[in-house]
C-alpha cells in the first residue's frame, strides 16, 4: 500500500513517537511505500526526527528519501505547515499537502495533530483519496480554554470527521470524549493504544545504578519520577505544592522531573523558594531513547496532567515494573488501576496527591506488587508490532470498500 502520514510537527511527544514507529513498522513488516509529511519541529521540546537518525533539512523535495533505521523512510518537511493558526500560512500549507499528495497517489492518508487533520483531512478527501483516517491523541477542545476558543475547535473537528472515513483513538476515554462532543457517532471510531518497543522498558532496571550516579542520587533515596514537558496544563505546580508534605512523611523522596520546556526557570525558582532544592532533580530535555533507563532509576511515575489522551509515560512506567499515581483524566484509569497498578486521584485534589505518593514512597513491597501486576497486564498490549498491525487492518478494511 502507498500510505501517507500527515501530522504538524516531529517533536519529541508521545503522539509524534507513535507516528513515527508506525511508519518504520509499515515499511519493514509489511512493505509499504510510506511517506510522512510533516511542518518544522518548534519549540523547545527537541527535534525527534533528528533523534532517531534521519535528516530532514533538504525541506521539501519530492521523490526524496531519508534513509531511517529500518528501510527507508521519505520525510516531505512543508515549511509553512505549523501548530499556529496563521490563515496565510495555513492556505500555503494546504496547497504543499495537495501537490505533495497528488505526486505520492497514496492509497491511505492518516493524519495526526489538530491543524494537519484539519488540513490534511480536507485535502485528502477532496482528492478522493480511498482511505482518509485521523488519529486521536488528545482534543483539541478542552475545560481551560475560553467558551469561544472551546467552541470553535469542537465546530472544525465536527467539519473535518465529516472528511474521513474512519478516526484511531488512543484510548476509549477519547472516544467517549468526541461522541459526547459530538463530533462523530461513536461506530466512526476504534481504539488503538499507541505503541512502543517495550522491551527496553522490561530491561529498564540495568541502568539503575548508572543512571543514579549520573545524577547524584543516593541508593536510599526515593525516586518518584515525572516525564512531561515544563508546559502549562501539564500539572508540575500540583506536584511541587504537595512536594513539602511528602517530604516532611517521607524524607527520603526525590522528585525526578524528566523534560524541558518553557517553565523551567519558573518552576526551579518556586522549588528555591520553598526549600526544596534537595528534592529535585531536572534531567533537560532527553531522547526518547534515554526514558527506559531514567524509569529504571525511579521507584514510581507521577502524572499530574490536566489533559493527555493516554500519556506514554504509564504504559511505560508500568511495563518496567513502577507504578504509577496519576490524575484521573482522560484515558488514565485504563491503565491506572486503583490498588492494582497505581493510584488514580481527583484532578487537582493536592491532599490526595500528597497521600498516594507518601503510600507508594514508604512501602517497597507495595512498589513491587503495583509495578509487577502493570508488566503483567500491560507489556503485550503496548508492543508496537500490535498497534501497526491493527491500524493496517483498519487500512485494508476501508481501503476494500
Amino acid at each position: 500500500m502507498r500510505i501517507a502520514h500527515i501530522i504538524t510537527r516531529m517533536i519529541i511527544g508521545g503522539a509524534q513517537e507513535n507516528t513515527l514507529l508506525n511508519c518504520l513498522d509499515l515499511i519493514e513488516h509489511y512493505g509499504d511505500d510510506v511517506m510522512l509529511i510533516t511542518g518544522p519541529a518548534l519549540g523547545p521540546e527537541g527535534d525527534l526526527l533528528q533523534r532517531s537518525g534521519f535528516e530532514t533539512s533538504a525541506a521539501n523535495d519530492p521523490g526524496r528519501n531519508d534513509r531511517g533505521r529500518a528501510g527507508e523512510l521519505n520525510i516531505q518537511l512543508l515549511p509553512s505547515l505549523r501548530r499556529n493558526i496563521q490563515p496565510a500560512t495555513d492556505w500555503n500549507a494546504a496547497r504543499a499537502i495537495r501537490r505533495t499528495l497528488r505526486q505520492f497517489r497514496p492509497d491511505v492518508v492518516h493524519t495526526h495533530s489538530a491543524k494537519a487533520g484539519l488540513i490534511g483531512r480536507k485535502v485528502a478527501w477532496s482528492l478522493g483519496v480511498p482511505a482518509v483516517l485521523h488519529s486521536v491523541h488528545g482534543a483539541p477542545f478542552h475545560a481551560f480554554q475560553s467558551p469561544l476558543a472551546r467552541e470553535t475547535f469542537r465546530r472544525c473537528e465536527r467539519y473535518a470527521a465529516q472528511r474521513c472515513h474512519h478516526m484511531i483513538s488512543v484510548a476509549d476515554a477519547m472516544t467517549d470524549l468526541m461522541v459526547d462532543a459530538g463530533v462523530a457517532p461513536r461506530d466512526k471510531f476504534t481504539t488503538v493504544y499507541s505503541g512502543m518497543d517495550v522491551e527496553p522498558f522490561l530491561a529498564a532496571d540495568q541502568h539503575r545504578e548508572r543512571i543514579r550516579a549520573r545524577y547524584n542520587i543516593a541508593a536510599d533515596r526515593v525516586v518518584i519520577g515525572k516525564i512531561a514537558r515544563l508546559f502549562h496544563l501539564k500539572g508540575h505546580d500540583d506536584l511541587i505544592d504537595v512536594a513539602a508534605q511528602v517530604v516532611r512523611e517521607c524524607p527520603q523522596v526525590l522528585f525526578l522531573l524528566v523534560g524541558d520546556g518553557i517553565l523551567r526557570e519558573p518552576l526551579k525558582q518556586r522549588i528555591e523558594s520553598l526549600g526544596l532544592s534537595d528534592h529535585f532533580v531536572f534531567t533537560g530535555l532527553v531522547s526518547p531513547t534515554e526514558v527506559p533507563a531514567l524509569i529504571g532509576a525511579m521507584d514510581a511515575l507521577v502524572h499530574t496532567s490536566l489533559r493527555e489522551g493516554l500519556a506514554r509515560a504509564l504504559p511505560q512506567a508500568l511495563i518496567a515494573g513502577k507504578p504509577a499515581i496519576s490524575y484521573d483524566v482522560d484515558g488514565a484509569r485504563e491503565v491506572v488501576i486503583n490498588d492494582q497498578t497505581g493510584f488514580l486521584v481527583a484532578p487537582r485534589d493536592r491532599s490526595g496527591l500528597a497521600e498516594a505518593l507518601i503510600r507508594v514512597a514508604e512501602n517497597q513491597p507495595l512498589r513491587a506488587k503495583l509495578g509487577g501486576e502493570g508488566r503483567l497486564r500491560f507489556t503485550d498490549q503496548f508492543r508496537h508490532q500490535t498497534m501497526t498491525r491493527r491500524i493496517r487492518q483498519i487500512y485494508e478494511t476501508i481501503a476494500s470498500r
